[in-house]
């Protein structure tokens, strides 16, 4: 097993091709019930639930996409609400937030990340295009990562400007091997007879009863059945993390110190991998990590071989910590939305 040290850190993020090329994680998870209890995954526009039937006819369900999982680590790095702990991982990125008239927003939860059109309204507008420019000609990172360092962890595409794209460096999903989809069916009842009460006539009731789709359905004054529905998963198979950190794709961070840039993206890429899962992903779904099934991180070399890294969440923040010092964070930063700037923004053809 190789210790992860600096030794072995150097390996990593040094712009030399002899290092591995990933470290990866497979994390057996179960829900809270038990390994035979029925979850419910996401649901999609237009196809329910994101299933997949491969060759031999195993059927496989996204739980968590790639991008629900960024944007569920990326907000880690947030500062702590008053009151609360100091979060470890806030002390490795600047805290970049937006006002508005209804409040304000941590760079951190914008979807986009720097290519967000929030950021685009605001007087950073200028300076991430620059950034973005910069990485896009010459592959210098440096700009982005004084500004939104999770955008080079996690990615982003400026697809409404400079089109630059930056490949996530930490991908994470979570997918369900072998299920079977279940129905339900409900049955609400008001709890009065609103019609007796006059509210409506009973030819009223009789005609838009049943109807999901109807206006007093809708208000919830008649009976309304919904059968059919979603009914969530059963895993014959397993559920299971997969969890990649693309060195190859950090090896390609340049700037005026590229060695000390990649030390700091690896830092935090790891300080996110690291981190215990948060395992409620929505109404139906919360899942914990196996205890009878210990993930191992592995580095995969460049000829395939794998060898197991002891590598965990403490050790992962004792290399980010000085690794961000002596990258240098930005300062904390707070800027007003511009409305006349989005405005502007929003007439602009892509």
């Amino acid at each position: 097993m190789i210790e992860f040290d600096d030794r072995f850190a150097e390996r990593c993020s040094n712009d030399e091709p002899a290092g591995p090329v990933a470290l990866t994680l497979r994390q057996k998870l179960l829900p809270v019930e038990g390994p035979d209890s029925v979850i419910f995954p996401p649901t999609y526009a237009g196809i329910g639930y994101n299933v997949d039937t491969l060759s031999d006819g195993t059927r496989v369900a996204t739980i968590d996409s790639v991008g629900a999982q960024a944007n569920r680590l990326e907000p880690l790095f947030k500062a702590s609400d008053s009151g609360t702990a100091e979060n470890p991982r806030s002390r490795l990125v600047p805290q970049v937030t937006i006002t508005h008239d209804g409040g304000s927003v941590s760079i951190l939860d914008a979807g986009h990340r720097l290519g967000d059109a929030l950021i685009r309204s605001t007087a950073l507008a200028s300076e991430a295009n620059k950034a973005f420019r910069a990485y896009q000609d010459t592959g210098d990172a440096s700009a982005i990562a004084r500004l939104a360092p999770t955008s080079l962890v996690f990615g982003a595409w400026d697809s409404r400007d400079t089109q630059a794209k930056v490949p996530r460096i930490l991908q994470s999903v979570i997918r369900a091997w072998d299920i079977d989809e279940l129905k339900r069916s409900a049955q609400y009842s008001p709890p009065v007879d609103y019609a007796a009460l006059q509210v409506f006539s009973e030819d009223e009731k009789k005609k838009q009863e049943g109807s999901a789709k109807s206006q007093l359905a809708q208000r919830g004054f008649v009976h309304v059945p919904a059968t059919e529905e979603h009914g969530g998963i059963l895993v014959r198979g397993w559920i299971r993390r997969d969890v990649t950190i693309n060195l190859i794709a950090l090896r390609r961070l340049h700037g005026d110190d590229g060695k000390v840039l990649r030390r700091y993206v690896l830092g935090l890429a790891l300080a996110a991998a690291t981190a215990s899962l948060d395992g409620f992903l929505r109404q139906g779904c919360l899942i914990t990590p196996d205890p009878e099934a210990r993930a191992t991180w592995e580095a995969v070399e460049r000829d395939g071989e794998r060898e197991q890294v002891a590598l965990d969440e403490k050790k992962a923040l004792a290399f980010a910590q000085p690794a961000a010092k002596a990258f240098g964070i930005a300062a904390h930063r707070t800027v007003a939305f511009d409305r006349a700037l989005a405005k502007s923004d929003a007439k602009k053809k892509v």
